[in-house]
């Protein structure tokens, strides 16, 4: 029997898909013959509390009070894991084998030497985010730029990035950590080339989504639902309102878009800077429609209604959205970044570059308007697009191949 403790905190990680990601594992998991634990560090919660959900443990463990917090942060931060390990101690009876530690966020270098000095075990690290490339944008080109400048070349913004950098590759090639699970194949070649890991180290395994797709109330009866007119195109963003997401030149795009299709709607459904995108889009704030953070059930009802889902994003580490529309058979237009390349094709709708400048990224906004204009324009070809997006999906990214791939994982088979 393995036994497997899942690692999450409550944190902003959780915005880049850490919390589906672990829905998805455990559900994928269930019925097998690995033993699951998913522990949720620095919980909301006031006090430790387990319970028992769909068959698997949860513990919840609080974060540290605002006294504690008050101390140097590296310190609190290496107490606060030290007070975990004293708690698995005293759960944790399976010490000599088969037993693994599965850890979801990336400052957990303390917690990842005291598991592997304390318990006989494999550590898992899987790399969700990296903070040094989310604070660039995703710009590897400077990244590299920053990597080969001296100390005294370099200014505040680059010597934080640095920082990041450092940090991140302190715990990457720990011997603490056994294995290191990379999302896509991007980011399995930026650890190999810029943080020198080595290569037996590091595997791929893509994520997967378990299939969702609800038909039984049809799209005509869903827009009845939603007051949205049948004739009106919908074209969906769902995510963040964050620059990283690229809302604001998807903003630009649907300007030109209205243009040629004024019986159209952008649909955002998400939460973060109302604000500033909402002044952004003042002209024309009657035909974008703000839903706020939806629950899946009503997104997905949303995936289902739309003509055409865009997911313009600078960087991301994977792309759960896109999958989520490929499953929902919605064409996409997507830009070619990072792992969200790897997840759509261009039989599944259309690519749009990014534009590399030394200290920026930048996407296109007439070409990316260019390309939603095609798909309202060529509905046949976009349903065709929007089959060979859930076919995509089906057979690279289910939850049954997300399943067989971490057994074997976790096993030792692959």
């Amino acid at each position: 029997m393995i036994n497997l403790y899942i690692f999450n905190q409550t944190s902003p990680g959780a915005v880049f898909g850490v919390g589906t990601y672990i829905r998805e594992l455990t559900a994928a998991l269930k019925g097998s013959d690995i033993n699951v634990c998913v522990i949720h560090l620095r919980s909301e919660k006031l006090d430790m509390e387990t319970e028992l959900l769909d068959g698997i443990r949860h513990w919840h463990i609080p974060a540290p009070t605002a006294i504690n917090l008050q101390q140097n942060y590296e310190a609190a931060n290496e107490r606060y894991h030290r007070n975990i390990l004293y708690l698995l101690q005293l759960y944790i009876v399976e010490r000599k084998e088969n037993l693994i530690f599965h850890i979801n966020y990336m400052n957990c270098k303390p917690l990842a030497d005291a598991l592997k000095s304390t318990f006989d075990c494999k550590s898992v690290l899987v790399v969700h985010y990296l903070d040094s490339i989310i604070a660039l944008m995703g710009n590897i080109s400077r990244l590299r730029r920053i990597i080969s400048q001296t100390d005294e070349s370099t200014n505040a913004e680059d010597k934080s990035v640095k920082l990041f950098l450092g940090k991140e590759k302190e715990l990457l090639q720990s011997s603490s950590i056994d294995k290191i699970i990379c999302l896509s194949n991007h980011a399995y070649n930026l650890l190999l080339q810029d943080y020198h890991i080595d290569k037996e180290k590091i595997v791929v395994i893509y994520n997967g989504l378990t299939d969702m797709v609800d038909t039984s109330a049809g799209v005509r009866n869903l827009r009845k639902k939603w007051n949205v007119p049948h004739n009106e195109k919908i074209i969906l963003f769902a995510g963040r309102m964050d620059e990283i997401k690229g809302l604001g030149y998807l903003l630009k795009a649907f300007r030109e878009v209205l243009k040629i299709y004024p019986k159209c709607r952008l649909v955002i459904a998400g939460n973060g800077s109302y604000d500033k995108y909402t002044k952004e889009s003042y002209d024309i704030c009657t035909k974008i429609t703000y839903t706020g953070l939806l629950e899946k059930p009503q997104l997905y009802e949303w995936y289902r209604m739309a003509d055409v889902g865009v997911t313009p994003s600078l960087f991301e580490p994977f792309g759960y959205v896109t999958l989520e529309m490929m499953m929902h058979n919605l064409p996409v237009v997507a830009t070619a970044t990072s792992g969200l390349n790897e997840v759509a094709d261009d039989t599944c709708g259309f690519k749009v570059p990014l534009t590399i400048l030394p200290d920026s990224v930048e996407i296109d906004h007439s070409l990316l308007s260019q390309k939603i204009c095609y798909l309202l324009q060529h509905p046949a070809e976009a349903r065709k697009m929007g089959h060979n997006g859930r076919q995509r999906y089906l057979k690279k990214f289910s939850a049954k191949i997300f399943r067989d791939n971490m057994l074997r994982f976790y096993t030792g088979k692959n």
